[in-house]
Parts: structure tokens; C-alpha cells; sequence
């Protein structure tokens, strides 16, 4: 420790210290502040936006700490341990010389520098051994990237060009092979290497590699990379606070949303890249400094992609309330952590008169104005005059209620008569934020509603009224608390059930909820009835999530096809476009029907195949040996 201490002063070394401790309360408070604003985004952007700013926050906190603490008067902070252990020797002689008795001012002050001492020695030790961590693998990184890729085919290059293209990058990008990993990933940050591994180039369908390369090029854009170092650096510096890590977290799997956004919007098939995300969740070996397209949590992913988040209504509330109260605690855990800092300070910061005293006291004769001012103090001093008790605070779960007889009784009570025992002091607090009321709970027990406390602080977040209730039920006697709070999430509405009902008389509410998540309109709907088209419920959320639109059918119609709900599903799902009709018949295969277009589709059978087999003397080819001849890989 001795060695530790001569390479830092001791003014620096104390501040450090108190710098980490306050860091404990103001990096949860940080940390709740971040998650109660996420838990109101629907946004993957602006969440990820959001535990960014939370991480730049948490590095700057300590710079801001450690300055402000530097810049303190208090000779315990300024001068750090050597300059408290010298105040209270110097404090010790003053006491004894005037008391004749000797205070422990000098061990305690000891002790809190050696304390100090060993908390910064254990945080430089953690951070020192998380970055030869980080430092081990940038080595790994560096010698793959010398010694275990190669560059790709021409072809699979020119498909990775101009996928580049249509996202707008204009840098230098290299597309290599790699048989060490099992997941495209991205490594390096001024030169970027995109690596696509065997594994998945051979497992993959054409439309799958190309929704993870989209996904990898969309970090690139981004700039991820810097992001992730920024990342590294925080978690290094701030390793001994779980809140970083948890926020660090949080950046990681929102990243991986924005990019998988980014990934959907270039190739637009949401169940095939959902598929591809599923297998090479089973193949995931890549380094942490890279970024690759399985990183993340895999299921929360696959059911953002594919809208089955019915859950996310209720985990928001959890999650806002939770943070909430966390929020709270860290607050007054800092208050009542500065609070005590500066007692112990305080008492044991001399004052500027003591300061300024030489350590060799003289004994003046007493004169007779200080006879005097001894005879006036040992007067009985008279007792002071009764003061009026102050009047007790209210927590916020123990305000009184009016009953109707006009008698007053707590909060709690109010619940309990209106039917709802609470025992736990989390969920008392929570009710009462969110304004939870007795007669907001009879509001609901009168329309045959029984929710707990848990349900009535989300149906309170969500605004969930007795009315809403009642409309609602107009069109679903039996509607639950889930399926209330599930409806109000995604902004259902009466009047959007009741333009929903002129298509679909039976409309129950795990449709209702299925379509608005889809993002359904009336008018999306009416489009196809204008076509002569009617699907079901569960039809036309296939149609919306594989993105089939009015106009699709239009374009197909105008080519002479009549695709019925399942093969526009099925077409659009394989990539069926007018433009590849139009190819298939301008190649002589012009009365091709719906369901042979996808099976042509499926099989990869293009215009330029067909080429290539024309220019080997093949005549008279029909779709079944075009398929034959692709399935034998032939040509």
C-alpha cells in the first residue's frame, strides 16, 4: 500500500476515494432515471438514444464529483490522508493540553486514510485487469484479421456491393470469409471488415444472408463501433457499479433492435430473417469487441420482429413502477449518504479560530471581566417556553379519507374496505402515485372487474377508465383486465373496433389486439374488399406482415394473374415481385399460375438461368426441367 500511495498524492488519493463512494447512489439513480424514461418509449431508437445519454452521464459523473470535491475547503478533503492524519495530531495536542485527556481523533483519521487507500487500490486492480481483458482480445481480433480470412467470391461481392448502395454507404468496406466464426459479424473501426462465415453462407438462403449482411451494414453506418469502444472504456473505469453493466446492457440489445429495423426495411421479410436470427442463435462464437447479427437476446428480438410482444404492456408497468421506487431509494440514499459525510466532516473539520491557534497554549490570570462572565454563566438559566408540536408528516400511503358517515380514516384503510389488502409497501406506494383511488376501484368492482394491485396500478398507467371499460364492453361482455390493458397499449379504441366490425362481425379481442399491432387500418382493409378479396382476421395479418398492399395486388392483377389471400402471402414471402413475372414471361413462360411462379421462385429459377440453359442447346424447356436441371446442378 505504501508503494501504491507514493505514485498518487494524498490529495488525489482521497478524492478518489469519495469520488468512487458517491458514484455507488449517483450511477442507481442514473440507472432509474434512464429505465423510467425507457419504460415510455416505444421507439428501439429513442431507448437506445436514451441508455447512451445514461452512459455518458454515468462516465461524466465522477469527473464532476471528483472536480467538485477537489475544489472543497475541508482540510479532510483537500488534503487527503496525509493532511488529515496532520490535523489530527495537531487536533489531539490542542485536546490534551486543554482536557488533560487524549481523543481518538488521530487513530480515526488513520483509519479512514488507510481505508481510502485500500479502495482505490482494489478499483485501480479491477481496472487493470479488465483491461488486459480488453487487451487480449483486440489481440484475438488482430490475428484473425491476419491470419484466418480471405476475401469472397466475385459474385458474393458484387451482391454485397450493392446491397452497400441501396444503404447508402459510400466507405471502403471488405467482405471476407471466415471459418472460425458461425455469424456475420463487423470488426474494425477507420477500416471495416464485414465477415461472412462458411457456415452460414452455406445454411442460409440467398434472401437470409442478405437480411444479416443488410443488418451488419446498418452497424457500420451507424458508427456502433465507437459506440461499443465507448462502452468498453466506461465498463473498464466504472466496473464495480451493477448499473453500468445493466445500462451497458440495455445499449447492447437496442442496438441490435435499430439494426434489425434497419435490416427489415432494406429486404423487407420479417419471418425469413426471423428464421435466420433462430439458427444462428445456435452457432453463436464471436468475440465481445465484435459486433455480430446473433448478438442480443435472441426471443426478445424474434418477438419484437414478428409483433408478439402482448406482454410488453404489462412489463412497461413493472418496469416504470419499479423504477420509480428505485429512483426514489437512490435519492435518498445519496441524501442521507451526503448527510453523513458531511456530519463526519463537520465534526471533525477544526474550526478557522483553531486552525489559526499555535500548538502552545498560554495561561492568561483571569481579570475581573472574566470573573464576571463565570459568575453571570453559572446562573440558573430559566426554562424555555412550551413550543407547539409540530405536526406529524403523512406518508404517502397513510393520507386520511373522508368515509360517508364523515369519519376519517388512512389510505390504507379506504383500500381495504374497497376490497384491496395490500401488504406489501412497494405496491402501496405505487397505487398511491399512480392515483389509485377507492372509488376508482368500485368503478370497476360495479362492472364485474376484480383486479389486484398489480393489474390496477397498469390499468391506472395505461388510463384505463370505468368508461373505456364500458365501451369496450359493448362489443365484449367478457373482456378482461389483461386484455383491457393489452387493447389500451396499442390504442384501441371504439371507435376503431366499431370500423373493424363492418368487415369482421365476430372481431374478438386477440385479433382486434393482433391487427392494431400490425399496424391495420379500416382503409388498409377496404382495399381489399374493393378487390373483390375477404380475408379473415388471421389472413390479413399474414397480408400486413409480409407487407402485401392493395397496389401488389393491382400490379399482379395488371399481369394477368388472380392470386387468392394465401398465394399473395406465399409470393410475397419468396420474393415473388411483377417485375420477376414480367422476367418470367418475357423469358416465353407466359402462362405460368400463382403457385408455379413460387415453386420457380423457391428453386431459383431466373431469366438468367433460363438463358444460361438455352446457350447449352436445351429447347423446349419446360418449368419441371428447369427445376430438374437446378436441382441437379448441372449447368
Amino acid at each position: 500500500m505504501s508503494s501504491f500511495a507514493n505514485w498518487i498524492s494524498p490529495e488525489i488519493l482521497g478524492t478518489l476515494g469519495w469520488t468512487l463512494l458517491h458514484f455507488l447512489w449517483q450511477g442507481a439513480g442514473l440507472a432509474a432515471l434512464f429505465a423510467v424514461a425507457a419504460a415510455v418509449c416505444r421507439s428501439a431508437s429513442a431507448r437506445y438514444a436514451l441508455a447512451v445519454g445514461a452512459l455518458v452521464l454515468m462516465m461524466v459523473s465522477p469527473v464532476v464529483t471528483f472536480t467538485w470535491l477537489k475544489a472543497q475547503p475541508n482540510p479532510v478533503v483537500s488534503t487527503g490522508a496525509e493532511g488529515a492524519l496532520t490535523w489530527a495530531r495537531s487536533s489531539t495536542h490542542h485536546a490534551t493540553a486543554l482536557s488533560g485527556s487524549r481523543a481518538p481523533v488521530a487513530e480515526s483519521g488513520a483509519g479512514q486514510a488507510t481505508g481510502m487507500l485500500w479502495l482505490v487500490e482494489a478499483w485501480f486492480l479491477g481496472v487493470l485487469l479488465l483491461s488486459l481483458r480488453t487487451a487480449g482480445g483486440l489481440i484475438l481480433i488482430e490475428r484473425m484479421r491476419r491470419k484466418e480470412i480471405k476475401a469472397v467470391g466475385a459474385e458474393l461481392y458484387a451482391k454485397c456491393v450493392a446491397l452497400q448502395r441501396r444503404m447508402g454507404l459510400d466507405r471502403v468496406i471488405r467482405y471476407c470469409e471466415c471459418h472460425r466464426l458461425d455469424a456475420p459479424a463487423v470488426l474494425g473501426w477507420f477500416r471495416p471488415v464485414v465477415l461472412l462465415p462458411v457456415r452460414a453462407l452455406t445454411g442460409l438462403t440467398e434472401a437470409q444472408i442478405e437480411a444479416v449482411i443488410a443488418h451488419e451494414l446498418a452497424h457500420i453506418r451507424r458508427l456502433d463501433c465507437f459506440v461499443n469502444l465507448f462502452q468498453i472504456a466506461t465498463e473498464t473505469l466504472l466496473f464495480y457499479h451493477p448499473a453500468v453493466w445493466w445500462v451497458s446492457q440495455r445499449v447492447r440489445a437496442e442496438r441490435e433492435n435499430c439494426c434489425d429495423d434497419e435490416a427489415i426495411v432494406i429486404c423487407g421479410d420479417v419471418v425469413n430473417y426471423a428464421r435466420a436470427l433462430t439458427l444462428m442463435e445456435e452457432w453463436r462464437t464471436a468475440p465481445a469487441l465484435m459486433m455480430a447479427a446473433n448478438r442480443g437476446p435472441l426471443a426478445e428480438r424474434v418477438m419484437r420482429l414478428l409483433g408478439w410482444n402482448g406482454g410488453a404492456g404489462r412489463i412497461r408497468v413493472a418496469g416504470l413502477a419499479g423504477s420509480f421506487v428505485c429512483l426514489v431509494g437512490a435519492l435518498l440514499a445519496g441524501n442521507a449518504f451526503l448527510g453523513i459525510a458531511h456530519a463526519a466532516l463537520g465534526a471533525s473539520a477544526p474550526s478557522n479560530q483553531e486552525q489559526k491557534s499555535s500548538s502552545v497554549i498560554v495561561v492568561k490570570p483571569e481579570t475581573t471581566a472574566a470573573k464576571a462572565r463565570t459568575a453571570q454563566a453559572a446562573k440558573p438559566v430559566p426554562a424555555p417556553t412550551a413550543q407547539p408540536t409540530p405536526k406529524p408528516q403523512t406518508s404517502p400511503g397513510s393520507e386520511p379519507q373522508t368515509t360517508s358517515d364523515g369519519k376519517r380514516q388512512s389510505y390504507m384503510d379506504a383500500m381495504a374496505a374497497a376490497g384491496i389488502k395490500i401488504t406489501d409497501v412497494d405496491e402501496l406506494i405505487a397505487l398511491k402515485i399512480q392515483g389509485v383511488t377507492p372509488e376508482y376501484i368500485k368503478g370497476m368492482h360495479d362492472l364485474g372487474l376484480q383486479p389486484n394491485a398489480e393489474e390496477l396500478i397498469g390499468m391506472k398507467v395505461q388510463g384505463i377508465t370505468p368508461e373505456y371499460v364500458r365501451e369496450m364492453r359493448k362489443f365484449d361482455a367478457h373482456v378482461g383486465t389483461d386484455e383491457l390493458i393489452g387493447m389500451k397499449v396499442q390504442g384501441i379504441t371504439p371507435e376503431y373496433i366499431t370500423e373493424m366490425r363492418k368487415y369482421y362481425s365476430n372481431l374478438n379481442v386477440e385479433d382486434s389486439i393482433g391487427m392494431k399491432v400490425q399496424g391495420i387500418t379500416p382503409e388498409y382493409v377496404r382495399g381489399f374488399h374493393d378487390l373483390g378479396l375477404q380475408p379473415n382476421a388471421e389472413d390479413v395479418i399474414g397480408l400486413k406482415v409480409q407487407g402485401v398492399t392493395p397496389d401488389y395486388v393491382k400490379e399482379m392483377r395488371a399481369i394477368g394473374l388472380k392470386p387468392n389471400t394465401e398465394e399473395l402471402i406465399g409470393m410475397k414471402v419468396q420474393g415473388v415481385t411483377p417485375e420477376y413475372v414480367k422476367s418470367m414471361q418475357a423469358a416465353g413462360f407466359k402462362d405460368l399460375e400463382c403457385d408455379e411462379l413460387i415453386g420457380a421462385r423457391v428453386q431459383g429459377i431466373t431469366p438468367e438461368f433460363i438463358e444460361k440453359a438455352r446457350k447449352h442447346g436445351f429447347q423446349n424447356l419446360t418449368l419441371d426441367k428447369l427445376m430438374a436441371l437446378k436441382h441437379a446442378d448441372i449447368l
